[in-house]
């Protein structure tokens, strides 16, 4: 087998092969040679090649998220590095395990003035678990040393003994640190940095392998929830009849359904589960905007909740985020083993365990179900709002509402479906979706960049059909991500062009003005027709109702190439259909 000739190189990724991290998503350089080399003539590591780091980065975030394993970036020295930042801080504030390995000149190149170089040390200092920069092999005695390696001797001997000593120094460091960082990546779930200076010559092989770096394990227990801290919340519990459970971005399967059935049955709860939860019951309150827009402060008052107990991620209804604000809980638990956000200002519990942990705990020693009319009540208004939904959607012209409406119908059972930022993941949280999909959104920072890139890296790492829903905004801003050659055939896209930002038209703001147009909504007359061609998808567009059912039809099934909808609505209703939505529903 071909090996990098350089040892730290060879130490990198021998490592990887045995904290088994097989997915590594290399992005061109030259800097970063020994790596592409060692990592390529390794059968056991499935590599990708993806010029644009950025587009990486989220491709290698994508596969993360699915298989729930570290994943590596590898990149050139210099701004390339930078290029990582948007998918490290979506990693970071959504726990998936990105591992980024960055390669880096050595310490007497840097400041002064030598090409393709940035100060790299520790450059995702707030937005990562762990750094590690790693420090450059003593190539050979005659190597330009560091100031604090190599002192004057007076004989041979005695320099090549003091030469071999620092090299096995160097050797322990840079395993020790390697090996921290991709244990703390799997572990607690988020991305770690690993900066790997190199000396030139950077393209030399060898036969076989000069160190044999040795694995290690850091003991990270996982967290047992306090017994008084559990009857705390049985006592709690037994006092309140208005209770709460708010259910941000979770992945698929984290909880028991016996778990949910009961939290269903209890006439003192509510579930409210926003489209990422990944959970569903009939008795649950999804599309919560739905219950919460149309509310007068009476009605707040009787929602407002005794306990409020939130699991997942981020939420994305501002709704609820500012009536929770106003109307706060007596009490606030957050049940997660890694981290708890003080988002509605009045947490008093972190529970650190995994929900499913939580309630395989805590439930059974319910032993009787609190008296209350809360989920009763509710029901009934969830149910009047179903019927002024549907009466609303059947009434309503072509517009990004009523295109929502078919589409998320359409999608095939036991699929994924990835939803781009902004406009997209707030209509589809208008809607109850089909209970066998798997929904996926980089809710971790909500930006607009990746989401192509990411559900793509999805569609690679699961066998099951992957269809994207995305803005025209997010998708021409992540183009890129189509620069790819791994897309499986059967991977959808399908692209709302609404001919801009249209939710800043929602926002408070001066509309049809030249301003707002150019500035805020960004108005644009592009299509994705011609990054189709070049790109190799099979390309169909939908201008009202009727021609996007025509489409559906044939849409997702089998072709030889993958497939993008381009859906057309007009610009300037649909701010108009949305917003008189939430009066018709009150």
């Amino acid at each position: 087998m071909i090996h990098p000739k350089i040892p730290l190189a060879q130490t990198v990724v021998q490592l990887c092969k045995l904290k088994n991290i097989k997915h590594i998503v290399i992005s061109p350089g030259s800097r970063n040679a020994p790596l592409t080399l060692g990592f390529t003539n390794d059968d056991f590591f499935n590599c990708y090649s993806i010029v644009d780091e950025r587009c990486a980065a989220f491709f290698a975030l994508g596969i993360a998220q699915q298989i729930h394993e570290p994943v590596a970036v590898l990149c050139t020295s210099g701004s390339a590095l930078l290029n990582y930042y948007p998918a490290v801080s979506e990693a970071f504030y959504s726990d998936i395990p990105l591992v980024v390995l960055s390669a880096d000149r050595p310490k007497h190149l840097i400041g002064i003035g030598d090409g393709q170089t940035i100060n790299q040390k520790d450059v995702f200092e707030n937005h990562i678990i762990y750094s590690a920069n790693l420090k450059l092999d003593l190539k050979d005695e005659n190597r330009i040393p560091e100031r604090e390696e190599l002192p004057i001797f007076k004989s041979i001997e005695n320099r090549l003994e003091r030469f071999l000593g620092l090299q096995q120094g160097i050797q322990s460091y840079n395993e020790d640190e390697l090996n921290k960082a991709l244990e703390l990546s799997r572990f607690k779930k988020g991305p770690v940095h690993v900066n790997i200076p190199f000396d030139e010559p950077l393209y030399e092989t060898v036969d076989t392998l000069s160190v044999n770096p040795k694995v290690q394990t850091i003991d990270l227990k996982h967290q047992k929830i306090d017994q008084d801290e559990l009857k705390d919340c049985i006592d709690e519990w037994y006092v309140a009849t208005r209770k709460m459970i708010l259910v941000g971005v979770l992945p698929p399967n984290q909880i028991e359904q016996q778990w949910l059935d009961e939290l269903a049955n209890d006439d003192s709860v509510l579930v409210f589960t926003e489209t990422t939860s990944n959970l569903h019951h009939p008795n649950f309150f999804p599309s919560i905007d739905k219950i919460i827009a149309p509310l007068d402060s009476e009605s707040f008052e009787a929602l407002q909740p005794d306990i409020l107990v939130t699991l997942g991620g981020l939420v994305v209804s501002k709704k609820i985020k500012a009536f929770l604000r106003t109307y706060k809980p007596k009490h606030h638990w957050h049940i997660d083993a890694k981290k708890a956000n003080d988002t509605f200002f009045c947490l008093d519990k972190h529970i650190e365990v995994t929900p499913n942990d939580f309630f395989s705990q805590f439930l059974p020693k319910i032993s009787h179900v609190t008296k209350s009319n809360y989920f009763n009540i509710w029901t009934l208004v969830k149910q009047q709002r179903h019927k002024k939904h549907l009466a609303y959607v059947k009434q309503i012209a072509f517009s990004d509402f009523k295109a929502f409406s078919i589409l998320l119908k359409s999608l095939p059972n036991a699929t994924i479906l990835q939803l781009g930022n902004s406009s997209a993941v707030r209509y589809a949280q208008l809607f109850n979706l089909n209970p066998t999909l798997d929904v996926f959104c980089n809710r971790g920072t909500s930006g607009i960049d990746g989401s192509t890139s990411t559900a793509i890296g999805c569609a690679v790492a699961n066998t099951k059909q992957t269809t994207l829903i995305t803005g025209d905004l997010s998708f021409f801003y992540d183009s890129n991500a189509l620069w790819n050659n791994y897309i499986p055939k059967n991977f959808r896209i399908i692209l709302i062009n609404n001919q801009g930002g249209g939710i800043f038209r929602i926002l408070p703001g001066h509309k049809n003005t030249e301003n707002f147009d150019y500035f805020f909504e960004t108005k644009h007359e592009l299509t994705a027709k011609q990054l189709c061609e070049m790109f190799q998808f099979e390309y169909t567009t939908a201008h009202d109702e009727e021609q996007l059912e025509t489409s559906l039809k044939t849409f997702y099934k089998k072709s030889k190439h993958p497939r993008l909808l381009e859906v057309f609505t007009p610009r300037t209703i649909n701010d108009e259909v949305l917003l008189d939505y939430f009066n018709v529903i009150k």
